[in-house]
């Protein structure tokens, strides 16, 4: 996005700031007002829900256009004639999985009138600013369609829940053995789950009769999956305020006047290989039931940028069997079947559910069962809390190894029907007032595994390992009878380690294997290593060694580390802080830092931890690029209060440098603080 455009754009934004911070757009039948706080954030007033739509994508395009357009780009399989070659696999998926011809079939018949208005308001909203602002790519994906934002969601959702992991794995030299996208072998590092947080608290378990709960998810800090704040509003009662992808029509998450939900990761199995049996003599046909079966062959063409306004134009067969998309390589033949990849209803389901009033209106809208994943927790003013493992798991035959690589000659083998939703495991109103779902064991939601419904088959991949967060939930939230609004708040940003999480026992393994060494560089930091409190807050001496150090080498599941990989990651951690600060003991927070722009700020937490920070090294600076992002605190009190805070980790303007909405809520998340977006107490 071009220097002049982000100035721009920067002075319109502050042109609206004085004269009443807001603009009135309209185009193709849609209108709205947007409406921009003192933190930037859009609050879109319109007649309709469509209008809103419309008012968001403006919105959403003035503040990271650039985002938006790459995500269009990407759903058309058209990234490859801008950013060439390497771009091309993503152009080939979309053709593999067939995403617009499954679209084109059924966008009138499966989408809701009031759905697809909603998504022709969105790119509606989006032509109009491309017609404002035509050098942002007009020529290249002008005019935007409905059909475009459902694709999106298409396009998206199955690598959400791991497809180009076993894409990845099948196109190795070898064929795997194994085929789950989380499985480790001696090729591939250790799949690291996306991390969320979800906590609900009933009122019998505040100390003032609240029900609360915290919406935290955590994604990346830039880039197509990072959060956008905004708050839609319109005569038809749309009353939402919450989080988005950019593309996005509707929220993903946040709350209304009445109900709030939070997701996290989960990772149910959803998806299954079949190996085919190739006719040596017809390389189109594969052995089903007794014969040789014909694969549905289409030719597409993709268009890769070379250099300047040089393309070139290749040609693909893209083949089908009965089981699903075919991948072909030089070990072998294999058919993918993945989990409503033929659904298209993603965006109804968010919708439904954020305009619900009650539970049962949630719960219906869930029951809608599209969504292919996330665990979602819920509270609601009337004091129910709720959580289910949500999934689309395929019901499966017991009698076959679906963590291999299944026989593509059976027709027994494959699934139809789907785990029903009431199936799931899921619990309403648990005894002790509490849950809680930190990319976990779902049975121990509540800490009680018999609040939950039985445990289904271990084919459908659910966890049933307890994460650091997890845990540290239970002994914070799970062990207090009375919760103030304080405590609520206190444990959500805890930055400690469980003596029971993986990394507290590969720190104790660790240091007893290096009892016997005598290296005088490593003696020091082992010593402080060991003596480390499991704390991570800014101010802990022994946090940043250690946390630098030993997550490297872990897997969550497994507890297995090689010693010789977190030797060699303390040497040069060693060498690292002696080089930077002098001492090996340095204050977490001068090691971690919130970089962005000429903002430079300390952080708390770490990975895995209730205050999750992911980092890189970039610049001899450790900066935090993950975890704890947008997030939500909402309460609602027995009198009919309602009372809300927000934070973002960067600010509402997420790639105009320009703007002072590019890092203006840095500071207060740096220090642990929000800003209340609802309620009249200021505290």
């Amino acid at each position: 996005m071009n220097r002049k455009y982000n100035i721009i754009i920067a002075l319109l934004m502050f042109i609206s700031m004085l004269i009443g911070k807001q603009i009135v757009v309209s185009s193709d039948g849609f209108s709205a007002k947007i409406e921009r706080d003192e933190w930037g954030v859009p609050h879109i007033y319109g007649t309709r829900d469509a209008d809103v739509s419309f008012g968001l994508a403006y919105a959403h395009a003035e503040d990271d256009f650039k985002t938006i357009f790459d995500i269009l780009l990407a759903t058309r399989g058209k990234l490859a004639t801008v950013y060439g070659k390497n771009a091309a696999v993503n152009d080939y998926y979309v053709h593999l999985m067939d995403i617009w011809n499954n679209v084109d079939s059924k966008y009138e018949s499966d989408i809701s009138d009031d759905v697809k208005i909603l998504c022709e308001g969105y790119a509606a909203g989006l032509n109009l600013f491309l017609e404002e602002y035509p050098e942002q790519g007009k020529k290249i994906i002008y005019p935007v369609f409905g059909k475009d934002i459902i694709a999106g969601f298409s396009h998206r959702m199955p690598l959400m829940f791991g497809l180009k992991g076993v894409m990845k794995k099948l196109s190795k030299e070898k064929r795997p053995n194994t085929i789950g996208f989380k499985e480790k072998d001696e090729e591939n590092e250790p799949f690291k789950m996306v991390a969320s947080n979800v906590f609900a608290i009933a009122p019998h378990r505040s100390n003032d009769g609240y029900t609360r709960i915290w919406i935290n998810s955590h994604q990346p800090w830039e880039g197509p999956v990072a959060w956008y704040e905004a708050h839609f509003m319109s005569e038809e009662g749309w009353d939402f305020y919450g989080g988005l992808f950019p593309g996005s029509p509707i929220p993903l998450l946040g709350h209304n006047p009445h109900l709030g939900w939070s997701h996290t990761v989960n990772s149910p199995d959803l998806i299954d290989v079949y190996e085919l049996t190739i006719n040596p003599d017809h390389k189109n046909q594969y052995w089903f039931e007794g014969e040789w079966k014909e694969m549905k062959v289409r030719k597409v063409s993709i268009k890769v940028k070379l250099f300047g306004p040089i393309s070139w134009t290749f040609k693909r067969k893209v083949k089908e069997s009965i089981h699903g998309p075919v991948m072909e390589f030089d070990h072998g033949s294999y058919a993918l079947r993945v989990s409503s990849v033929q659904n298209i209803k993603f965006i109804e389901e968010w919708y439904r559910m954020g305009k619900a009033r009650n539970y049962s209106e949630f719960r219906e809208a869930m029951e809608i069962h599209a969504l292919p994943m996330f665990n979602t927790g819920y509270a609601d003013k009337d004091g129910n809390i709720f959580y289910v493992y949500n999934a689309k798991i395929p019901e499966r035959n017991n009698d076959f190894n679906w963590n291999e690589l299944l026989p593509g000659d059976k027709k027994a083998n494959i699934w139809t029907n789907y785990v029903p939703f009431d199936s799931l495991p899921q619990v309403l109103n648990p005894p002790e007032g509490f849950l809680q779902n930190c990319n976990s064991n779902p049975y121990l939601a509540t800490g009680n595994s018999n609040d939950m419904s039985n445990p289904l088959s271990d084919w459908t991949g659910i966890e049933t390992h307890q994460t650091n967060r997890a845990l540290r939930a239970l002994e914070t939230f799970g062990a207090d009878s009375s919760i103030s609004r304080e405590d609520f708040f206190t444990y959500k940003y805890d930055t400690q380690y469980s003596l029971n999480s993986v990394i507290a026992k590969v720190r104790d393994r660790y240091v007893a294997e290096m009892e016997t060494n005598t290296d005088p560089k490593l003696l020091p930091a082992l010593k402080l290593i060991k003596n480390w409190n499991l704390s991570a807050d800014s101010s802990n001496t022994a946090a940043a060694l250690a946390i630098i150090v030993l997550p490297n080498a872990f897997n969550e599941d497994k507890l297995k580390y090689k010693t010789d990989k977190i030797t060699q990651k303390l040497h040069e951690t060693i060498d690292y802080l002696e080089t930077k600060f002098g001492k090996i003991d340095v204050p977490l927070g001068k090691v971690l830092r919130l970089v962005r722009g000429e903002t430079n700020l300390p952080l708390s937490g770490g990975p895995g931890l209730l205050r999750a920070i992911y980092f890189k090294k970039k610049d001899d600076l450790y900066i935090g690029t993950a975890g704890d992002c947008y997030f939500q605190a909402v309460e609602w009190g027995p009198n009919g209060e309602l009372n809300a805070w927000t934070i973002h980790q960067f600010g509402s303007a997420t790639t105009i440098e320009s703007s002072k909405h590019y890092d203006d809520q840095a500071k207060l998340f740096s220090k642990h603080k929000m800003k209340q977006v609802r309620g009249l107490n200021k505290d």
